[in-house]
């Protein structure tokens, strides 16, 4: 039984063309047609618009940890209601359950090092990111269009990569069965060496988005 910010691998496996990565140690999947390209364009373009340096949570010493620009992408802007609603008819989640979406943009030498989505229960911005909406179940991760090398999303507990293809969609369970973290999920957004990457990000709460 899935609780009402998780789906689940029977009903993302329901869906044409979802493929799940064989492996026990995490629910890990990738849709390679998700996007098509008017609708990658439109994104594409929102993101330049509005893109800033990307922050951490819990942030360290490493200034390079995680070197691309972000972009909040307005809930109101036609291409970002039609993409919501596409995650939604695959996943299942109720989108209140869901974070605003959220782009990327790596240019060259640009990269995120390995980590997880979920947030350290012992972090300082614990508090500050959780009290409300609670830990990051799922994330779905969109690659808005082909990078001319580099670039590779690195799943490294079961030694899994997958290279950004336009309108891929890779998604996973940040959680294991009895609602622990799952440390494998940890991933490495590895470095653009030629061209610029262009994500979307979707990530989902165990309670409802309430910012």
């Amino acid at each position: 039984m899935t609780g009402p910010g998780e789906s689940s691998a029977q009903l993302l496996l329901s869906k044409p063309g979802v493929q799940r990565v064989p492996t026990d140690k995490l629910e890990l999947f990738q849709l390679r047609v998700f996007v098509g390209e008017d609708l990658r364009e439109k994104i594409i373009s929102l993101i330049e618009k509005d893109r800033r340096p990307s922050t951490l949570a819990d942030e360290g010493d490493d200034r390079y940890f995680r070197t691309s620009e972000t972009c909040d992408l307005d809930a109101e802007e036609p291409a970002v209601r039609e993409l919501e609603a596409m995650l939604a008819a695959l996943n299942g989640i109720d989108p209140a359950y869901g974070e605003p979406l959220q782009g990327q943009r790596y240019d060259v030498g640009q990269e995120f090092k390995p980590h997880c989505d979920y947030f350290n229960r012992d972090g300082q911005d614990w508090e500050k990111y959780c009290s409300v909406a609670g830990q990051r179940t799922w994330t779905f991760m969109i690659y808005l269009n082909d990078v001319e090398a580099g670039g590779a999303t690195r799943f490294k507990a079961v030694k899994k990569t997958f290279q950004p293809e336009a309108g891929k969609l890779v998604c996973w369970n940040n959680m294991r069965p009895d609602g622990r973290e799952n440390p494998n999920t940890i991933h490495h957004g590895m470095k653009v060496r030629k061209g610029v990457k262009y994500v979307i990000t979707k990530w989902y709460r165990e309670r409802p988005w309430g910012w």
